[in-house]
């Protein structure tokens, strides 16, 4: 499958001449997605895990293949240690209220990364200063990596929770979370990964990881919009209470108490966004399809040309790792003296779609070169 085959199964960049270049945001639907979610509203439509006939069992045997689906797609040892939620955001809002509001105390250490996205930034702020713990970051270097010394620095026998982006939204860098892991398990401290923009080009194996907690958000790997997988070790989840109540994650109420169902219900109060399980479901089979070695071989030669060409512009300021092996597909860069809204503004008008942003360090263009898009 080439990329003109790939382009033509995007309805969207069939029917608008665009460059899309904003995948990082949200990628757009293939129709092998689309198609699905379509067949479910006219053939499967009820609520799951309500009813005893044959409509909602299909639909609720739908959902939960889905769930067993994703589970082997990264390699979880359980479908149980699937949680779904809105996006990455709400599962690392459920990790940080539900086990770091309980298990953190006053003196105990949360050790993040600078590179973090917002949603796994400002909850832990929070964490924080209700439970008196301490947040610190491990900063990045001249080339927009962490250091081996600065894991080895900031991770202490304090830290009781390490939150890391596997990659980085802002400047692309691919972290090691193999050894951010294995350190801070060495310290006696559980890892948050956020995988939300590293699963759309990367096969991620939880098991091999040995993650404690990883999310990711379907719409950023071809998925509907407001779905969202939380994926926690089995023995961690069981400990945690729930989140929100409600709903599907009741086993009994009494009138002063209140009993859990199990997991994964624990987590999943209310009726759940089906269609966007099952559109998840049939992305996961297009990226299965088309195989993480072709996207990643179409994704390395666009990635070398596009540095290659934009390292020629004098105005133009790169912020890239310098080894390609630890860059992903996200470029950011600055026009000198320009606005990044302009530049974005004048980009639209040719039909280039890109995101202006501010990052931690400075205001930058974040360009997510998702080569099943292009």
């Amino acid at each position: 499958m080439n990329i003109e085959d790939i382009r033509k199964d995007f309805p969207i960049l069939e029917n608008r001449k665009i460059a899309y270049l904003d995948n990082g945001a949200t990628t757009q639907k293939p129709l092998p997605v689309l198609e699905k979610i379509d067949k479910f509203y006219k053939r499967y439509n009820a609520n799951v895990h309500r009813g005893a006939y044959s409509l909602s069992v299909e639909a609720s045997e739908m959902y939960e293949n889905a769930r067993a689906k994703i589970a082997k797609f990264i390699n979880a040892r359980f479908p149980e240690e699937i949680i779904f939620s809105k996006n990455a955001t709400e599962s690392l809002n459920l990790i940080a209220y539900s086990y770091g509001l309980e298990k953190l105390k006053k003196d105990d250490e949360i050790v993040i990364s600078i590179m973090e996205h917002h949603s796994n930034l400002v909850p832990w702020q929070k964490v924080s200063k209700v439970t008196g713990s301490k947040l610190n970051y491990m900063y990045i270097n001249d080339d927009f990596e962490i250091s081996d010394e600065e894991i080895e620095n900031k991770i202490t026998d304090k830290t009781k929770v390490v939150g890391i982006t596997h990659v980085s939204n802002a400047l692309g860098t691919i972290n090691n979370v193999e050894k951010i892991i294995k350190y801070a398990h060495k310290k006696g401290a559980v890892v948050v990964v956020d995988a939300a923009q590293s699963i759309p080009h990367m096969k991620i194996d939880v098991q091999k990881l040995d993650a404690d907690f990883l999310v990711f958000s379907g719409h950023k790997m071809l998925a509907p919009l407001g779905i969202g997988v939380l994926y926690g070790k089995r023995e961690i989840l069981n400990k945690m209470s729930p989140f929100i109540m409600g709903g599907d994650m009741i086993e009994y109420v009494y009138e002063q108490e209140t009993t859990f169902a199990p997991l994964p219900n624990k987590f999943e109060a209310g009726t759940q966004n089906i269609e966007g399980v099952i559109g998840l479901d049939a992305a996961i089979d297009y990226i299965e399809k088309i195989g993480y070695d072709k996207i990643q071989e179409i994704e390395k030669d666009l990635i070398s040309y596009a540095r290659n060409e934009l390292s020629k512009l004098d105005f133009l300021e790169l912020y890239l790792t310098p080894n390609e092996e630890n860059h992903s597909s996200v470029i950011s860069f600055n026009i000198k003296g320009v606005h990044p809204h302009d530049v974005a503004s004048i980009l639209d008008g040719e039909g280039v779609c890109v995101r202006s942003r501010k990052s931690l360090r400075t205001t930058s263009y974040e360009i997510s070169w998702n080569r099943l898009n292009l």
